[in-house]
């Protein structure tokens, strides 16, 4: 073969190398990128912690009956005045703390005073009548055994000294009223507390039965809750109830004190007075919830947080496949384990299926989520 023959075939030889590498790595790098293009169109797995996951088992739990309502003092007084007149001083302002008979106020005194003062003066003068008037018949008795005068006459004496005796008793009920009235003028806390509200000032006229201020005795405080009739055959008087009061970050205790033996009308509820256990942060007026604990019982429950209740029937999240599934489920009545909040499951939940708990959030259906190993590990009580 000649030269220029083998140039140009050793010529042709490089080129196809060429040409064929550069292909190989224009697929590479085609493939790398649809690769990555679908790697990017598909989400990554939201990271789980532990305690996201629970495991739905069954469990003891306290059966409870819901309760809420507002706080009210077991013990409460209005000071009202027992007088008209104008309100001279009022020494106490809201959330002072005052003792039983503590003077709190007083209203103008001067009418009231001069009153008993001329009731006073009235009784005098009546007992001088009834001192003349028993002279009189006293010396009249002595005339009428003398014969010096009449039956008739001593018989109007007689009466003289009733009447005047009359006189003298209507004179002393009037000075005890006034006096009364004056003393009645003085405002007194009827019992120990604290102040709660001031429906009057200094200086305003105050008529009779005017409210002045309210004490509130916060030593025992009760709920009020009304109960349907299906859940009141349930509670006893001494049963014990685990209360949310608002601001407080534990749960209070508390004990099914009274049970009112009358339904209310319309209604038809019964209302169930708790006494809650003393506690310096307990107010008049909040608001709490909770349950009564009636009785103990074994089943398949979770979490009062894992049940989502922002669709028309409630669901939990299920964990299936490494996916977020929504799971419609029907509960039964509430209890508690311990101071937590669960909620009976009798249908759509079935044992040792996993969910998410309340603090996972609100994920959306089809999420991807990786779990952890140890997560689910616990009962779903936990």
């Amino acid at each position: 073969m000649s030269k220029p023959l083998l140039r140009w075939g050793v010529g042709l030889l490089v080129l196809a190398l060429v040409a064929g590498g550069l292909y190989k790595r224009a697929a590479t790098k085609k493939a790398a990128a649809a690769a990555a293009a679908t790697a990017a169109s598909q989400p990554s797995a939201l990271e789980l912690a532990p305690g996201d996951v629970l495991v739905a088992r069954s469990q003891s739990f306290n059966r409870g009956v819901p309760v809420s309502g507002g706080l009210k003092a077991a013990r409460s007084a209005v000071v009202k005045a027992r007088v008209a007149g104008e309100l001279a001083t009022l020494t106490v302002r809201e959330g002072d703390a005052v003792r039983e008979g503590q003077v709190i106020g007083r209203i103008d005194e001067r009418e009231y005073r001069m009153r008993l003062e001329q009731a006073q003066q009235q009784a005098a003068s009546a007992q001088a009548q009834l001192d003349i008037a028993q002279r009189t018949l006293s010396n009249n008795r002595a005339l009428v055994d003398q014969g010096f005068i009449s039956k008739n006459a001593l018989d109007t004496s007689d009466s003289n000294t009733q009447a005047a005796r009359a006189n003298l008793q209507a004179a002393k009920t009037a000075a005890d009223l006034a006096r009364k009235s004056l003393d009645d003028a003085v405002l007194r806390a009827p019992i120990a507390g604290f102040v709660s509200q001031r429906f009057a000032q200094a200086g305003e006229r105050v008529s009779i039965d005017g409210r002045v201020v309210e004490i509130v005795d916060l030593s025992r405080i009760e709920l009020e809750a009304a109960l349907t009739p299906q859940d009141v055959a349930e509670v006893r008087t001494g049963m014990h109830a685990s209360l949310q009061v608002d601001g407080l970050a534990q749960p209070v205790d508390a004990t099914v004190a009274r049970i009112n033996p009358s339904a209310q009308a319309g209604t038809r509820a019964v209302l169930v007075y708790l006494a809650l256990k003393p506690h310096p942060a307990l107010r008049q007026g909040l608001f709490a919830r909770g349950r009564i604990d009636v009785a103990s019982q074994r089943a398949l429950a979770v979490p009062q947080g894992a049940v989502r209740n922002d669709q028309a029937r409630p669901y939990v999240l299920l964990l299936k496949d490494g996916q977020v599934l929504r799971r419609p489920v029907t509960l039964g009545r509430g209890g508690t384990v311990g101071r937590d909040a669960v909620v009976e499951v009798t249908s759509g939940l079935a044992e040792g299926e996993r969910i998410l708990a309340g603090s996972a959030g609100l994920l959306p259906e089809g999420t991807r989520v990786a779990v952890p190993a140890s997560a689910g590990a616990s009962a779903a009580s936990r």
